[in-house]
């Protein structure tokens, strides 16, 4: 059974890769914002809130155009250090959430937004910036989901995919920018070592019409960043796309159903679906071609009379 959307449809409409159907666009020739959160919570309906954000713009041929993060002051006392590392100390004098609207819209305008499972980071997006004025029905890309539709691994986190796929281990994990920078690595791998064209099927991304309200002062884990901080952040070396191992699905998963734990039942049924997506396919083909040859069978026909009936008369 597919999932339904989660309670992040107002922000995000989520599309997945294929490489059978048409979608309105091929992967490569997008431009992508690669979002990663670190939190207080799992939850944001829990109380849970955003302490660290951080985007990397990209095209599909995997170029970083710009990179952009900063702590974020979350109001609420700061749990999850044993994850994130950040202290009630670090957040001092760093921005809230609703201050941070203008240069997320920016950074959203014309792309796909994008994340390692990115119901994730939908949640706090819609718990926290749309509320703000962030506007809503952004296109959206899970390559968690993707690479399970895509690729068969045993595991599918960030770092496990990264190092089974691409030969690599991701740093700075459990930073916003560290864990952003991976997953548009390992996107760029994705879109560069697919067996044939991957077309996005979701909404083409679109410019965004948002209230200008002038920059916040951003800080990082580093260093205070001022007021064109995201500007002036320096976008890391890139790596070129690295040739990954045959695992390629021979049939690919419904992106809808690959959320979730995926686990071993959950991906069995996935398997069975796409196998009867696959009859169903070949069904509809072979009535095509059927119908095809019955018609120039009777076109044929209808052929033969005339000449016999142009014979007689002559």
């Amino acid at each position: 059974m597919l999932e339904t959307e989660p309670d992040f449809g107002r922000v995000l409409r989520m599309g997945g890769l294929t490489r059978h159907r048409r979608g309105p666009a091929e992967a490569r020739d997008l431009e992508y914002a690669v979002v990663d959160v670190e939190t207080t919570g799992l939850d944001p309906r829990e109380g849970a809130r955003v302490c660290e954000i951080a985007v990397v713009r990209m095209r599909g041929d995997g170029a970083v155009l710009r990179e952009f993060s900063t702590l974020v002051d979350p109001g609420v006392p700061l749990a999850g250090q044993e994850f994130h590392g950040i202290g009630a100390g670090d957040v001092v004098g760093a921005p809230k959430a609703a201050e941070l609207v203008d240069v997320l819209a920016e950074l959203f305008s014309g792309a796909v937004v994008t994340g390692h499972n990115l119901d994730f980071e939908g949640r706090f997006l819609a718990a926290e910036f749309l509320p703000a004025g962030l506007p809503g029905g952004l296109p959206g890309l899970c390559t968690l989901r993707a690479l399970r539709a895509q690729v068969d691994l045993p595991r599918y986190s960030l770092p496990r995919a990264s190092h089974a796929l691409g030969g690599h281990w991701p740093t700075g994990q459990h930073t916003a920018l560290g864990d952003a920078r991976a997953c548009a690595q390992l996107l760029a791998e994705l879109l560069a070592n697919a067996p044939g064209p991957l077309r996005y099927t979701g909404p083409r991304p679109e410019p965004l019409d948002f209230p200008r309200r002038g920059r916040a002062t951003y800080k990082t884990r580093t260093a205070w960043s001022g007021s064109d901080g995201a500007r002036a952040a320096r976008p890391h070396p890139e790596r070129p796309p690295a040739p990954w191992p045959h695992r390629w699905r021979e049939l690919e998963l419904d992106f809808r159903a690959c959320g979730g734990r995926f686990d071993a039942d959950e991906r069995a049924a996935a398997e069975r679906a796409a196998g009867q997506r696959a009859l169903a396919r070949d069904a509809v083909a072979g009535a095509a071609v059927l119908t095809g040859v019955l018609a120039a069978a009777g076109a044929a026909r209808q052929a033969e009379r005339r000449l016999r009936r142009l014979v007689g008369r002559g």
